[in-house]
């Protein structure tokens, strides 16, 4: 028949182990969160960026996340990228590499982190450790100390905005030895 003892050892060893089981609701929230959160990576990402069925730029990176949460979706690069533009008719206008990049897919914006470097067809060179891409405005901008060195000049400024192939460009509180020609006094 039913047995005490045995209904009693049964309920105090569920008592101990339910006991035994206990969630840090802080800890479930956060696996919660990245369950929600879907984000894809890619190794040895290529890009291709067009417009009107022209190639504009193309993006490689050796490794890209992509996080696709519903509220704000971005790409991570955290190792290295390189962006090559394009002119009309398909020559290399400018280069830019960055040792990591954030690509805002809502406000079309990348951010570029540390070593950033940019050349244009010009072999003018940019040095920065931030640039910002606005795909929308189609230039590049940064509020951190540039560098820019062309054949007469290393300047280095506050801030400064460039187009994409950054043939034109402007810089704040610039500061540097200029070389003029000699032929300049006739």
């Amino acid at each position: 028949m039913f047995n005490v003892r045995y209904f009693i050892f049964l309920f105090a060893s569920c008592s101990l182990f339910l006991g035994a089981c206990e969630n840090d609701l802080s800890k479930v929230k956060q696996i919660e969160l990245k369950q929600k959160e879907e984000v894809e990576t890619t190794i040895g990402a290529q890009i291709i960026y067009s417009d009107s069925a022209r190639v504009k730029a193309k993006l490689t990176t050796p490794l890209l996340i992509n996080h696709k949460s519903l509220k704000d979706p971005y790409y991570e690069m955290p190792k290295g990228i390189t962006v090559i533009f394009y002119d009309d008719s398909l020559h290399q206008s400018s280069k830019v590499t960055a040792d990591s990049a954030i690509r805002k897919v809502n406000q079309k914006i990348v951010e570029l982190h540390r070593n950033v470097v940019a050349t244009n067809a010009r072999g003018q060179t940019f040095k920065s450790e931030e640039l910002i891409w606005d795909e929308n405005l189609k230039k590049f901008y940064s509020n951190r100390v540039v560098t820019i060195t062309t054949d007469k000049a290393t300047i280095s400024g506050t801030s400064f905005w460039a187009n994409e192939d950054f043939s034109y460009y402007e810089i704040k509180q610039g500061a540097g030895p200029i070389k003029f020609n000699d032929d300049l006094s006739q």
